[in-house]
């Protein structure tokens, strides 16, 4: 177990993004770790150690994994277009707490594959979301924090939804992101339509193409990193690192499909009618959550949470991430992990 006052200090980084209550490291009675105050900051690492690999479903799934091997579970989630080091800060936070870390590529990244070459190449949001019940079935897990943004989010609200007993805490930025199909159909306000400039382009195949371009695709992914993230100042090496995970040759399908699929411009496949039917409905939340919303994330049309605190139904807290944008976890991993670890003791 980490040192209280090492821990504490790590904690500290970031906290300009918001002001956030104590964190854990000790664990109590009931399995979670104890709150102590912050105070120090070590040294963050800066990479992962070696991935594991593990059969889940339909997929070979690649993932990051710190900490004690029977601590509690966090399984962090990224989104697009961005990958696992997203929480390569948080991960050593989390880790240093006593917590059991998994940190998955999603289907179509890094080095999770299809185990079949006849698979569709489907990213629809009932699909991405069993991948992560499959992954804890694969690994033993019955229970776990789910923590995401963007696609992680969407991902980690759905099981939390729909497979309540396979989650002990949620972790939510942006809040409820539960796809709406038929809402998709309604157009928004023009300026906020500008923002998902690239939903659109790869409804194309033009765009569907720059995807598979290895050039195009990077200054494109690259583009919605400086957009995303306004005063994000990232180096290449810390892009390039990222960037690796596009290269995976089922990624140009993965990411139109999803994109398609939201819009209503691709089919899903029959047997995840089921979820989606179920989805459809709008379940609430009902498990300990606590949502984040970036005070400069541009697809947020407000940070107060009001827009979605009727589909959390349990324990729950809302907290602005003020300064930072759409890629809250690596823009501000002491936040992140505070979040994760407070969420588990609501």
């Amino acid at each position: 177990m980490i040192n209280r006052r090492t821990f504490s200090k790590a904690v500290g980084l970031g906290m300009s993004a918001a002001a956030v209550p104590t964190v854990a490291v000790a664990a109590d009675r009931s399995g979670r770790p104890a709150a102590v105050d912050p105070a120090e900051v070590p040294a963050q690492a800066r990479a992962f150690g070696r991935l594991k690999q593990v059969r889940a479903g339909v997929l070979d799934i690649g993932y990051a994994e710190a900490g004690p091997a029977h601590g509690p579970v966090a399984v962090c989630l990224h989104g697009w277009p961005y990958d696992i080091h997203s929480y390569v800060d948080v991960a050593p936070l989390l880790a240093e707490a006593g917590y059991r870390v998994i940190v998955p590529y999603l289907r179509g990244h890094g080095t999770t594959t299809f185990r079949s070459p006849t698979e569709v190449r489907n990213a629809q949001q009932s699909a991405v979301a069993l991948d992560i019940v499959a992954l804890l079935d694969a690994l033993g897990i019955r229970r776990a924090v789910l923590a995401g943004f963007d696609w992680g989010s969407r991902t980690a609200d759905i099981v939390a939804a729909l497979w309540p007993e396979r989650v002990r805490a949620l972790v939510s930025v942006g809040g409820y992101l539960v796809t709406d199909v038929r809402a998709q159909q309604n157009p928004l306000p023009p300026k906020a339509e500008h923002t998902w400039w690239y939903q659109y382009y790869f409804a194309t195949e033009r765009g569907r193409r720059a995807l598979e371009n290895p050039q195009y695709r990077r200054e494109l992914c690259r583009a919605v990193w400086a957009e995303a993230s306004p005063t994000w100042a990232f180096d290449d090496a810390t892009f390039e690192r990222t960037a690796a995970a596009f290269d995976n040759p089922d990624y140009a399908a993965i990411v139109t499909h999803n994109y398609r699929w939201r819009l209503g411009l691709a089919a899903g496949e029959a047997r995840y009618d089921r979820y989606e039917q179920r989805l459809a409905d709008r379940p609430t939340i009902g498990v300990p959550t606590i949502t984040l919303d970036p005070g400069l994330d541009p697809f947020l049309a407000s940070t107060d949470g009001l827009g979605y605190r009727k589909f959390f139904t349990g324990a729950y807290e809302h907290r602005v991430l003020d300064g930072v944008g759409h890629n809250a976890p690596q823009e501000a991993p002491a936040a992140f992990a505070r979040a994760v670890l407070d969420a588990d003791r609501l």
